[in-house]
């Protein structure tokens, strides 16, 4: 192996390196915690969603959000919730099925000192909505919700009926005036949501957000 190939292979290592390290950081984008860093573990199980992307839905959502309470059903790294309780949002709670990853989550509410209005559940989101939403669920009441469905893209796929179900069930228990966006890949359409034709549909790439504002009873 000659000098210049050699020096090509650490190139690419060192790039590597540094993208991996970087995949690690992520921060808020906007409002009063705009710019604040947040811990991540870099578990790709937690699927995180890349900065422009966030980007791009909190200019769709951030008038929204405002004076809402946010669930995040899916919460990987926190940092939908905690972007939407920065522009806002009057508290959140944030499910995340990977204890290590809801341990960060929490880890990083603490540091924000949001403590008192952010709650991070440790288990699996079907599951809570099923057994313990309606016991161990109390957000303030009267006050609209912001719901994100943002889970790993392939549950549109294999789990298709369990993600319209949730949806339908939360649509239905929300407070009129709230809102519902979902992030899928270009293999889920808004055509399958209920009332299809409320939905506005956005690419992203890779990803497709589903808005609908204003929800009424279904």
């Amino acid at each position: 192996m000659n000098r210049r190939h050699k020096k090509t292979n650490w190139d690419r290592r060192a790039k590597g390196a540094k993208e991996s390290a970087s995949q690690t950081k992520l921060r808020i984008i906007g409002g009063r915690l705009g710019g604040r860093q947040i811990q991540y573990s870099g578990d790709q199980r937690t699927r995180p969603m890349k900065n422009r992307v966030r980007e791009a839905m909190f200019n769709l959502v951030g008038p929204w959000v405002k004076g809402t309470y946010t669930i995040d059903l899916f919460a990987g790294t926190g940092a939908v919730g905690l972007e939407s309780v920065s522009r806002g949002s009057v508290g959140a709670t944030l499910v995340e099925k990977h204890f290590p990853t809801a341990r960060i989550i929490q880890d990083n509410v603490r540091s924000l000192g949001i403590e008192s209005t952010v709650d991070v559940v440790s288990g699996d989101a079907f599951h809570w909505l099923d057994h313990r939403m309606e016991t161990q669920f109390h957000p303030p009441e009267g006050i609209p919700w912001s719901m994100f469905f943002c889970p790993p893209y392939d549950f549109f796929i294999e789990r298709q009926e369990e993600m319209l179900r949730m949806i339908r069930i939360m649509m239905e228990r929300a407070p009129q005036g709230s809102h519902v966006i979902v992030e899928s890949d270009t293999r889920f359409s808004h055509e399958l949501l209920p009332d299809p034709e409320q939905w506005d549909e956005r690419k992203s790439p890779p990803a497709v957000l589903m808005l609908k504002q204003n929800q009424v009873d279904i």
